[in-house]
Protein backbone atom coordinates (compact mmCIF):
# COMPACT_ATOMS: atom_id res chain seq x y z
CA UNK A 1 0.00 0.00 0.00
CA UNK A 2 1.44 3.35 -1.09
CA UNK A 3 1.87 5.89 1.71
CA UNK A 4 0.94 9.52 1.02
CA UNK A 5 3.52 12.25 1.67
CA UNK A 6 0.95 14.43 3.43
CA UNK A 7 -1.57 13.11 5.91
CA UNK A 8 -5.15 14.22 5.68
CA UNK A 9 -8.18 14.23 7.91
CA UNK A 10 -10.96 12.03 6.56
CA UNK A 11 -14.30 13.60 5.66
CA UNK A 12 -16.62 11.04 7.21
CA UNK A 13 -16.57 8.54 4.36
CA UNK A 14 -16.63 11.10 1.54
CA UNK A 15 -14.16 9.68 -0.97
CA UNK A 16 -14.84 12.59 -3.33
CA UNK A 17 -13.29 15.10 -0.88
CA UNK A 18 -9.54 15.46 -0.62
CA UNK A 19 -8.93 16.38 3.01
CA UNK A 20 -7.83 19.11 5.34
CA UNK A 21 -5.09 19.88 7.84
CA UNK A 22 -5.44 17.91 11.07
CA UNK A 23 -5.38 21.09 13.20
CA UNK A 24 -7.61 23.06 10.81
CA UNK A 25 -10.89 22.74 12.69
CA UNK A 26 -9.38 23.21 16.16
CA UNK A 27 -7.32 26.19 15.01
CA UNK A 28 -10.33 27.84 13.40
CA UNK A 29 -12.40 27.34 16.55
CA UNK A 30 -9.69 28.70 18.87
CA UNK A 31 -9.07 31.75 16.67
CA UNK A 32 -12.82 32.38 16.41
CA UNK A 33 -13.17 32.42 20.21
CA UNK A 34 -9.99 34.49 20.64
CA UNK A 35 -11.06 37.05 18.05
CA UNK A 36 -14.46 37.64 19.58
CA UNK A 37 -13.15 37.77 23.15
CA UNK A 38 -10.56 40.37 22.14
CA UNK A 39 -13.11 42.26 20.03
CA UNK A 40 -15.71 42.39 22.83
CA UNK A 41 -13.15 43.35 25.49
CA UNK A 42 -11.63 46.07 23.29
CA UNK A 43 -14.89 47.49 21.95
CA UNK A 44 -17.08 47.43 25.03
CA UNK A 45 -14.89 47.34 28.15
CA UNK A 46 -11.39 48.75 27.70
CA UNK A 47 -12.03 50.70 24.50
CA UNK A 48 -8.36 50.77 23.47
CA UNK A 49 -9.39 51.98 20.02
CA UNK A 50 -11.85 54.69 21.07
CA UNK A 51 -9.67 57.60 19.88
CA UNK A 52 -9.16 55.93 16.51
CA UNK A 53 -12.84 55.10 15.99
CA UNK A 54 -13.98 58.70 16.57
CA UNK A 55 -12.32 59.73 13.29
CA UNK A 56 -14.57 57.47 11.18
CA UNK A 57 -18.31 58.01 11.07
CA UNK A 58 -20.63 55.14 11.96
CA UNK A 59 -22.66 56.15 8.87
CA UNK A 60 -19.70 55.07 6.72
CA UNK A 61 -18.51 52.08 8.77
CA UNK A 62 -21.89 50.41 9.28
CA UNK A 63 -22.94 50.10 5.60
CA UNK A 64 -19.48 48.85 4.63
CA UNK A 65 -19.51 46.33 7.50
CA UNK A 66 -22.98 45.11 6.46
CA UNK A 67 -21.90 44.66 2.82
CA UNK A 68 -18.75 42.75 3.85
CA UNK A 69 -20.79 40.64 6.29
CA UNK A 70 -23.35 39.85 3.57
CA UNK A 71 -20.66 38.88 1.08
CA UNK A 72 -19.08 36.63 3.73
CA UNK A 73 -22.43 34.93 4.29
CA UNK A 74 -22.98 34.48 0.57
CA UNK A 75 -19.51 32.92 0.09
CA UNK A 76 -20.03 30.58 3.04
CA UNK A 77 -23.46 29.39 1.92
CA UNK A 78 -22.52 28.98 -1.75
CA UNK A 79 -19.22 27.19 -1.12
CA UNK A 80 -20.59 24.86 1.56
CA UNK A 81 -23.46 23.91 -0.75
CA UNK A 82 -21.10 23.04 -3.62
CA UNK A 83 -18.63 21.08 -1.50
CA UNK A 84 -20.88 19.22 0.92
CA UNK A 85 -24.31 19.00 -0.73
CA UNK A 86 -23.05 17.64 -4.04
CA UNK A 87 -21.57 14.14 -3.90
CA UNK A 88 -19.37 13.51 -6.92
CA UNK A 89 -18.93 9.96 -8.23
CA UNK A 90 -15.20 10.46 -8.44
CA UNK A 91 -12.99 13.18 -6.97
CA UNK A 92 -12.53 16.21 -9.23
CA UNK A 93 -11.30 19.79 -9.10
CA UNK A 94 -14.25 21.96 -8.11
CA UNK A 95 -14.21 24.97 -10.42
CA UNK A 96 -17.82 26.06 -10.57
CA UNK A 97 -19.93 28.55 -8.67
CA UNK A 98 -17.90 30.71 -6.29
CA UNK A 99 -14.90 28.46 -6.94
CA UNK A 100 -14.64 30.09 -10.40
CA UNK A 101 -13.70 33.37 -8.72
CA UNK A 102 -11.62 32.39 -5.68
CA UNK A 103 -9.91 29.13 -4.70
CA UNK A 104 -10.83 29.18 -0.99
CA UNK A 105 -14.26 30.80 -0.66
CA UNK A 106 -15.06 29.08 2.65
CA UNK A 107 -11.93 30.39 4.30
CA UNK A 108 -12.37 33.78 2.66
CA UNK A 109 -15.89 33.96 4.08
CA UNK A 110 -14.52 33.51 7.61
CA UNK A 111 -11.81 36.13 7.02
CA UNK A 112 -14.45 38.56 5.73
CA UNK A 113 -16.76 37.83 8.66
CA UNK A 114 -14.04 38.94 11.08
CA UNK A 115 -13.24 41.90 8.85
CA UNK A 116 -16.86 43.07 8.98
CA UNK A 117 -16.64 43.24 12.78
CA UNK A 118 -13.34 45.12 12.51
CA UNK A 119 -14.88 47.65 10.15
CA UNK A 120 -17.89 48.10 12.42
CA UNK A 121 -15.93 48.97 15.57
CA UNK A 122 -12.33 49.51 14.31
CA UNK A 123 -10.75 47.51 17.11
CA UNK A 124 -6.97 47.73 16.88
CA UNK A 125 -6.48 44.86 19.32
CA UNK A 126 -8.74 42.65 17.18
CA UNK A 127 -6.83 43.69 14.08
CA UNK A 128 -3.79 41.86 15.44
CA UNK A 129 -5.84 38.69 16.02
CA UNK A 130 -7.37 39.08 12.54
CA UNK A 131 -3.88 39.16 10.99
CA UNK A 132 -2.91 35.99 12.87
CA UNK A 133 -6.20 34.41 11.77
CA UNK A 134 -5.55 35.30 8.13
CA UNK A 135 -2.05 33.80 8.36
CA UNK A 136 -3.52 30.62 9.85
CA UNK A 137 -6.08 30.33 7.05
CA UNK A 138 -3.32 30.91 4.51
CA UNK A 139 -1.26 28.13 6.13
CA UNK A 140 -4.07 25.57 6.07
CA UNK A 141 -5.12 26.60 2.54
CA UNK A 142 -1.54 26.04 1.30
CA UNK A 143 -1.50 22.64 2.98
CA UNK A 144 -4.77 21.66 1.32
CA UNK A 145 -3.45 22.87 -2.03
CA UNK A 146 -0.54 20.45 -1.65
CA UNK A 147 -3.06 17.64 -1.14
CA UNK A 148 -5.01 18.78 -4.19
CA UNK A 149 -1.86 18.98 -6.31
CA UNK A 150 -0.95 15.45 -5.25
CA UNK A 151 -4.40 14.17 -6.16
CA UNK A 152 -5.17 16.17 -9.31
CA UNK A 153 -1.75 17.22 -10.63
CA UNK A 154 -1.87 19.41 -13.71
CA UNK A 155 -5.65 19.91 -13.49
CA UNK A 156 -5.29 21.63 -10.14
CA UNK A 157 -2.16 23.47 -11.24
CA UNK A 158 -4.10 24.89 -14.19
CA UNK A 159 -6.92 25.88 -11.81
CA UNK A 160 -4.40 27.62 -9.52
CA UNK A 161 -3.08 29.64 -12.44
CA UNK A 162 -6.52 30.77 -13.54
CA UNK A 163 -8.19 31.47 -10.16
CA UNK A 164 -6.85 33.70 -7.38
CA UNK A 165 -6.27 32.28 -3.94
CA UNK A 166 -7.85 35.12 -1.93
CA UNK A 167 -8.95 38.04 -4.09
CA UNK A 168 -11.98 37.19 -6.23
CA UNK A 169 -11.46 37.89 -9.91
CA UNK A 170 -14.38 38.28 -12.26
CA UNK A 171 -12.81 37.86 -15.70
CA UNK A 172 -14.99 36.81 -18.59
CA UNK A 173 -14.38 33.37 -20.02
CA UNK A 174 -13.16 31.76 -16.79
CA UNK A 175 -13.38 27.98 -16.76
Amino acid sequence: MEEKKLSKKPHEGREDLTGEHKIGDAGQFILFILFFIVWIVDCFFYEFSEIFIQNFSMFIRLPIAIIVFGFAGYLAKASLKIVFDEVREKPEVINKGVFRFVRHPMYLSAILLYLSFLIFKLSLASLLVWIVTFLFYHFIARYEEKLLLEQFGSDYEKYMKSVSMWIPTFKKGKQ
